[in-house]
């Protein structure tokens, strides 16, 4: 597989040194990408990189992702307005753990294979800096007039700016550019590759190589992934996208992919999928006959929810998404977790009835029009269960003085009654 050539169909390429291409095509390299521990969860922004060095390593190449242990204690300016909150060592230490695991679902780093994937940390090899040290062998190097041209540098200081920017975020490119020399010389690392607003960053690490030790190296960044609307990739109304189930239900992660719109879903299954060509052009092809299927939206989310998470989130998030449109079962009800029932069912009405009234047995009728506010009266709930209107739990209701006790809680917790074919309710038991 030819990765340039690769990244090229499926858009991922923003910049590329002169030499990169024809390094990558003469013979297998050592390229990398760093993350930022700054949360101890990546997000689907995150993604374009991983994928970038997944398709790295399918084509022979050997990645190496460098968890920014020190340079997380900076802060890149890149893309910034203003400074960022420092973490402290502990905090980036559980961090960066947790990416490790997360990096783990996509790159081969156990095998025996020659290429397998390699996790550094940078903090390994700056802790021992002193800043004598550093301003002797790499700041010397590298003059001021060269990193003021750099546009994240450029943005800070300029009049618009309010704050300016701190000598410290202002040397993060001399830190990221040790990164590289490190590799370089550890491992040989010649490529670096990031978002296209990383490219000032890199190419600064290039220029440190050739002017340190007389070597080539080259860059490669990919764009940053918009929306077709011009909104922001990777957010919702409630925040980022992550990849962490605890932060984003496997069901919310799934919607996200399955709610993108035709044009956005063309462009998202080729950079986050590993689909080959010929694939990507058929469903594109099929989805224009047949839009309202939506075939490239529910590809790209099975592929995307089965990558990040697992084949059996991904069946659980179908069934779940089934619920509202009137083909889940009370099986499929029960056996839903509580965060995916709640992220199924986000803004629906809901009433906290006391546990202790279960406990010995209430009348469903006396649930939904005394203890609740589902219906007005009973009689109104009588005339809608007579027409076959109600159901609880999924299950339809046909005698409204049924009576409910605790067994029938959701989660030993819920209720779901439903009202027509379009009106939710939750009953939540509480403790008085």
């Amino acid at each position: 597989m030819n990765f340039v050539e690769e990244l090229r169909w499926r858009g991922m390429i923003h910049d590329i040194m002169p030499g990169t291409e024809e390094l990558l095509s003469r013979e297998k390299v050592s390229g990398y990408i760093g993350f930022d521990p700054t949360a101890d969860s990546l997000h689907i922004g995150h993604m374009v990189q991983v994928m970038l060095l997944v398709h790295f390593q399918r084509a022979g190449h050997t990645p190496i992702a460098l968890v920014g242990g020190a340079t997380g204690m900076i802060g890149d300016p890149s893309g910034k307005s203003e400074e960022r909150n420092l973490l402290d060592e502990e905090t980036l230490r559980h961090n960066q753990e947790c990416i490790r695991k997360q990096l783990e679902k996509f790159l081969d780093f156990g095998s025996s294979s020659k290429n397998r994937a390699i996790m550094v940390n940078n903090y390994e090899w700056m802790k021992d800096y002193t800043f004598l040290g550093f301003i002797r062998d790499i700041g010397k190097h590298i003059t001021v007039n060269y990193m003021m041209s750099k546009d994240s540098v450029k943005k800070r200081l300029g009049s618009d700016s309010k704050e300016g920017m701190s000598f410290t975020e202002f040397s993060y490119q001399l830190v990221q550019g040790t990164d590289f020399l490190h590799l370089y010389k550890t491992h040989n690392c010649r490529l670096q590759m990031g978002g296209s607003d990383q490219w000032g960053n890199i190419v600064t690490g290039t220029e440190l190589i050739r002017r340190k030790t007389g070597g080539e190296a080259y860059a490669l960044t990919c764009p940053l992934i918009t929306k077709s609307d011009g909104s922001k990739f990777g957010k919702t109304e409630s925040g980022n996208v992550w990849l962490d189930p605890d932060k984003t239900s496997p069901y919310q992660f799934y919607q996200f992919w399955l709610n993108t719109s035709d044009e956005d879903a063309e462009r998202y299954i080729k950079i986050f999928t590993t689909l080959d060509r010929d694939t990507v052009e058929n469903l594109i092809s099929e989805h224009k006959l047949k839009p309202e299927e939506r075939l490239l939206q529910k590809r790209l989310a099975e592929e995307v929810t089965v990558l990040v998470h697992s084949r059996e989130d991904y069946n659980s998030a179908v069934e779940a998404s089934q619920i509202l449109f009137g083909k889940g079962t009370t099986e499929t009800l029960s056996r839903m977790d509580e965060k995916t029932f709640l992220a199924v069912f986000e803004g629906v009405p809901v009433y906290d009835i006391k546990r202790s009234i279960l406990d010995s047995g209430v009348a469903l009728s006396d649930l939904c029009a005394v203890h609740s506010q589902v219906f007005s009266s009973k009689g109104e709930m009588r005339r809608l269960v007579q027409g076959g209107g109600v159901s609880l739990n999924r299950e339809k209701v046909t005698d409204p003085e049924k009576v409910i006790k605790a067994d029938a809680l959701l989660n030993n917790k819920y209720l779901l009654v439903q009202k027509g074919k379009k009106s939710y309710f939750i009953l939540r038991a509480v403790n008085p």
